[in-house]
């Protein structure tokens, strides 16, 4: 569909891969070098619509499936910093259920070209259907600033059912001193309040960013001024307490600093592997961090303190967050186990860290078993009170 709304010429298309991994650089190591309207330049567009919209709409249409998202008939939803109409797009492909709803769609972004490059391939996905939604496209962008919170211009309407912002954030805060946690920290908090001055009351807040170190720190860090604000984390916690991965501490001794989540990218297009590979930038894996906020508060941690002794049968509901690593080995005293602080870990074992109500948890238990919680798994299992010497995590074995 790109390729019929965008035609590129043979004699560009040949020097495709060059601008893909020209545009990547610009997006990483070149950050400096890159102009505020970059987009704006065709060979850089062609770039993006061709490499990074699609794996965008990838990474997201797998975590908008799955999430608890419900928006009703004439619900109004800002997508800040949209590019090109990247969330409306992933919606129509992976919530069919929402395409029969009237819905208002206030995309924001800073580039025009690449707003109406977007547009372009919506009508174009919708061609051949009657298609309900309403698409304001408006020019504009977030303030960068760590003490000051707001847009460029206004959104006019209502207060939307859902303000969304994906891939924006890391931009913002790119160039904040990594280890000056008090300015991120105040920028997070500002752009909570701002988030949730657009939205209603019974609404949601939904932010993905990759699955990098920074981004999840400043997610967590987003998730507490959200709490702040009366919104409470809906996925992926399963908890309203402290973020046991707050990413960024050098007082963490464990593998998972923070919070992200990987799966593979096997069932992506063939054509899109290929022309990955030709620019060398592959992906074998799809990497991202995220908070969906919503109106109702999960319940109020309860006091179940694990004491000197292990208390039994204390069920958790945890959710997976990282690939499986082995923990056993062989122990010198006994050859069928590995001491690890408290808990006992048999030869051949293999473990998941994961998140609960409690802190950092490690679910246990053999490979193949392990391989039916991946990460982004959400799982009920039970706490003894014993803990990994290395991470300090609660261990929990999968049966």
């Amino acid at each position: 569909m790109i390729d019929q709304v965008f035609p590129l010429p043979g004699r560009f298309r040949t020097g495709l891969p060059r601008d893909i991994a020209e545009l990547s650089r610009l997006l990483t190591s070149g950050r400096r070098e890159r102009s505020s309207s970059y987009l704006g330049k065709p060979t850089l567009l062609s770039a993006y619509l061709r490499y990074f919209l699609p794996w965008n709409i990838f990474r997201l249409s797998r975590l908008l499936s799955s999430v608890p998202l419900e928006l009703k008939a004439h619900d109004a939803v800002n997508d800040l910093g949209s590019g090109p109409l990247t969330l409306v797009i992933s919606l129509w492909l992976c919530r069919p259920d929402l395409r029969t709803i009237p819905l208002e769609f206030r995309c924001l972004d800073k580039t025009q070209a690449i707003l109406e490059a977007g547009k372009k391939l919506f009508a174009a996905l919708t061609a051949d259907s009657t298609c309900p939604w309403t698409i304001r496209t408006i020019r504009g962008e977030l303030h960068s600033s760590h003490n000051k919170a707001g847009l460029s211009v206004e959104i006019k309407g209502k207060p939307a059912s859902l303000s969304a912002v994906v891939n924006v954030y890391n931009e913002l805060f790119w160039n904040f001193p990594p280890h000056d946690k008090d300015r991120i920290g105040h920028f997070a908090e500002n752009q909570a309040r701002l988030l949730s001055s657009l939205t209603e009351n019974t609404g949601y807040i939904f932010v993905m960013e990759p699955g990098i170190p920074r981004s999840g720190e400043f997610i967590s860090l987003l998730r507490t001024g959200l709490l702040n604000e009366g919104r409470s984390p809906i996925a992926p916690c399963t908890h309203s307490a402290v973020c046991p991965l707050p990413g960024g501490r050098s007082d963490i001794n464990t593998k998972m600093k923070w919070c992200h989540f990987a799966f593979d990218t096997e069932d992506a297009p063939k054509e899109l592997h290929k022309l990955s590979a030709s620019a060398k930038i592959p992906k074998e894996r799809a990497v991202l961090s995220f908070l969906l906020s919503g109106p109702e508060a999960l319940p109020k941690p309860m006091s179940k303190t694990i004491h000197g002794k292990p208390i039994k049968d204390i069920v958790e509901k945890i959710r997976v967050i990282s690939d499986s690593f082995p923990v056993g080995g062989i122990s010198s005293r006994d050859p069928s186990a590995c001491s690890i602080g408290d808990a006992r870990f048999p030869s051949g074992d293999w473990g998941r860290y994961g998140c609960c109500e409690k802190g950092l948890v490690l679910v246990t238990g053999n490979r193949k078993s392990l391989e039916g919680v991946p990460s982004g798994a959400l799982t009920e299992l039970a706490l003894d009170g014993k803990r990994d010497a290395k991470s300090g995590a609660l261990v929990a074995e999968l049966i």
